[in-house]
């Protein structure tokens, strides 16, 4: 993932808003700015673009392997399946 695909995520999770938000963090005090809805959803988010990216080397490879013309059909056969087990895994 790249630095603005992650920043993109964090903006979707709710991390920057029209309004300030300070956040203080020193070695004496910590001021609980109740994020836990934000970190969940960006927690979700960054889950599923690596679960896509994951399952997008499987079809790569399905996509190469056709294109040698050299088909294990068996090998694809699974990769294929890993592929669509990677993307359930959201649904779940």
């Amino acid at each position: 993932m790249t630095q603005y695909e992650i920043i993109e995520m964090a903006r979707q999770a709710g991390f920057f808003t029209n309004e300030i938000k300070s956040y203080v963090i020193s070695p004496y005090t910590f001021e609980d700015q109740d994020l836990y809805k934000e970190l969940e959803a960006f927690a979700k988010l960054v889950a599923a673009k690596e679960r896509e990216a994951c399952a997008k080397l499987c079809d790569d490879k399905v996509d190469a392997e056709y294109a040698t013309g050299k088909v294990d059909h068996n090998e694809m056969g699974w990769t294929q399946s890993c592929a669509i087990a990677i993307r359930a895994r959201g649904q779940a």
